[in-house]
């Protein structure tokens, strides 16, 4: 049976090859055929659910993020949510693996939101102004133009030591390729 058009199985070989797997490396660590595994890589068949759910085992990942990096899309398209936290303005957008946030905040505003973090890498950069950032018990001043990458599940506050506009990126760590 030929694969739907709806999705794209060759992000399969894709992820092998960043992950330095060869098929036969798949196979034995998912218990698939390395022909199957072939056919499915060349969309050449549809796999099952358990067999999606095996392959993804492999590649650390669920099977349900496994069929969303296989989704056949040529854009996606979010829509701005707007909210404010501790004097911090913010939009942000959601996609299936990364949440992309624009903030805005005077001097002395402060911001945690732990509700919005989960297995995430968050990225900050800083635009203009500068920005106090506390990571557990570290804390580091960054100015326009720099930028700082950390764990998002650690406790973490930014505090805006003056007007200031930052981006910060989330990114799951399932995501990464």
């Amino acid at each position: 049976m030929a694969a739907e058009r709806n999705y794209d199985f060759s992000i399969l070989r894709s992820l092998r090859k960043t992950q330095a797997y060869t098929i036969a490396d798949v196979a034995e660590n998912s218990g698939i055929s390395t022909a199957v595994i072939s056919r499915i890589e060349r969309n050449q068949a549809m796999p099952e659910l358990e067999t999606l759910a095996r392959m993804a085992k492999v590649f650390g990942m669920s099977a349900t993020d496994l069929l969303g990096l296989a989704e056949s899309r040529l854009a996606q398209v979010s829509t701005a949510q707007h909210y404010v936290s501790g004097g911090f303005e913010f939009q942000n957008i959601n996609f299936m693996d990364l949440q992309l946030f624009h903030g805005k905040g005077a001097a002395g505003a402060k911001a945690s939101r732990p509700e919005v973090h989960h297995n995430d890498i968050e990225i900050c950069w800083v635009m203009s102004g500068k920005v106090e950032l506390a990571v557990g018990e570290d804390r580091y001043t960054l100015k326009t133009g720099e930028a700082i990458q950390f764990d998002a599940m650690l406790k973490h506050e930014y505090r805006a030591l003056e007007d200031c506009e930052l981006f910060t990126l989330h990114l799951h760590k399932g995501k990464r390729m």
